[in-house]
């Protein structure tokens, strides 16, 4: 009697979430409705909180938007920041970036498939699309300096390459499934044999 006395409140209220599943599941949410869709009572619902519950955790939604991109982008950056991406000879760090790229990806797939999907419609949004954009310069510089030292074809345009190949490596999102028959490593090397191997001089 005493237990089940005890075990009641846990189904009810906060207790039973820490932020980062409470986080986990409004991730999920807002990539299966859309982030403009999902309400915090919708949000409350599929935790099995009341929004005063929720509320304890996090205050607002756009806090729990803000806290998703940041996850993304700061794993994403953080690929720039490895030794094999900041030092060295520049094909094999912009492959190393590649591969770490493909990484974060299969590691954060709703963080990074949330980001790809955000529009500029918010604060939030732009600073995250900002983030974005730097990300991007920085592997267009890493293009430049290793066309710079004859590892990569002169003729191809840096930016659009850079473009080109995130655009194939974001693709990923669409249909890699956690647990299927593509292994995690296998994939980034597949990913940098196909985008690295062709812009390389012969």
């Amino acid at each position: 009697m005493s237990a089940s006395t005890d075990a009641s409140p846990a189904r009810r209220g906060r207790p039973g979430y820490d932020r980062g599943q409470v986080l986990a599941v409004a991730v999920g949410l807002f990539n299966e409705q859309g982030y403009d869709a999902t309400s915090v009572a919708d949000l409350a619902s599929r935790l099995g909180l009341t929004k005063s519950a929720l509320y304890h955790h996090f205050d607002s939604k756009e806090q729990l938007l803000a806290l998703a991109l940041a996850e993304a982008l700061d794993s994403l950056e953080g690929v720039l920041d490895e030794p094999e991406g900041s030092a060295g000879d520049p094909a094999e760090r912009l492959g190393a970036v590649l591969r770490g790229a493909v990484r974060v990806l299969v590691d954060k797939l709703p963080y990074v498939t949330l980001l790809l999907r955000v529009r500029g419609n918010s604060d939030v949004e732009r600073a995250a699309l900002e983030r974005r954009r730097a990300f991007d310069h920085r592997v267009t510089a890493l293009v430049a300096e290793a066309q710079r030292a004859g590892q990569i074809r002169a003729d191809v345009d840096g930016a659009v390459a850079t473009r080109l190949v995130f655009g194939m490596v974001n693709s990923i999102v669409e249909w890699y499934r956690p647990g299927g028959p593509v292994d995690r490593e296998r994939l980034a090397h597949d990913v940098v044999a196909v985008a690295l191997d062709g812009m390389r001089t012969r």
